[in-house]
């Protein structure tokens, strides 16, 4: 599969999801990804073509950034914390729209934005679709802990039959910071059976911040396929 198609799928599931959802006057949330690029650039574009007066709430660095090269109108989630619609992108999506999220690092703060928007819109090329979380992502679930908890986290995700690895980062010496400041481990399950009772026994283990695994939070997901179709899933 040439990268030329699968960048083709991923914009044209950006863009379908952006005509399809985004209505005068709202506050979008704007995750991030590489995916949420072409989101943004087409929110630009129709915000200015039809004057849509349109929000956007940022969930990075990244997508802060986003908005302001594209000249949307950035506020905060203390203006608005209520959001009509978040726009996001996932590592993997399973048959139930259950998501692993945080290869980039971003996962608390776009569930933070994800948990107070009304509707939670996914777009991802078709490689990030999988029957079961940890089917196509291999890479392990994102945790975000406290520096401080290192040593004990890793203990009792061991525990919890994990295999976890701190996230080093690729040019500077060490582990990769949050835009919270704080570590992230990536944790091997292998398939999970039940995300949403994995999930609540990562929360419950002091020093976790957040998870990357997103329970019953997308409404809708945007899949963009190989031959430049999109696929659209619904929450049951």
């Amino acid at each position: 599969m040439s990268k030329e198609l699968i960048e083709l799928g991923k914009k044209n599931a950006a863009i379908k999801a952006v005509e399809e959802n985004i209505k005068r006057n709202m506050v979008v949330g704007i995750g991030s990804g590489s995916t949420v690029v072409y989101a943004v650039k087409k929110i630009a574009e129709i915000n200015k073509d039809k004057d849509l007066a349109l929000k956007c709430i940022p969930s990075s660095f990244q997508s802060y950034q986003l908005i302001i090269e594209n000249g949307l109108n950035l506020v905060t989630l203390d203006q608005y914390p209520d959001i009509d619609i978040d726009i996001d992108g996932a590592d993997e999506i399973d048959k139930d729209l259950n998501l692993i999220k945080g290869g980039g690092g971003c996962h608390l703060q776009e569930k933070i934005i994800a948990s107070n928007s009304n509707k939670v819109i996914i777009i991802a090329d078709f490689r990030k679709k999988s029957e079961r979380l940890g089917q196509n992502w291999k890479k392990g679930i994102p945790v975000e802990i406290i520096p401080l908890a290192y040593t004990p986290v890793m203990k009792r995700l061991k525990q919890l039959r994990g295999n976890p690895k701190l996230r080093m980062a690729q040019v500077k010496a060490g582990p990769i910071i949050s835009d919270n400041g704080n570590f992230i481990i990536d944790v091997d399950f292998g398939e999970i059976d039940n995300p949403f009772e994995l999930n609540s026994k990562l929360l419950h283990i002091p020093g976790i911040v957040e998870t990357g695994l997103f329970i019953g939070l997308a409404s809708k997901a945007y899949i963009g396929k190989d031959d430049g179709s999109v696929l659209i899933l619904n929450k049951k």
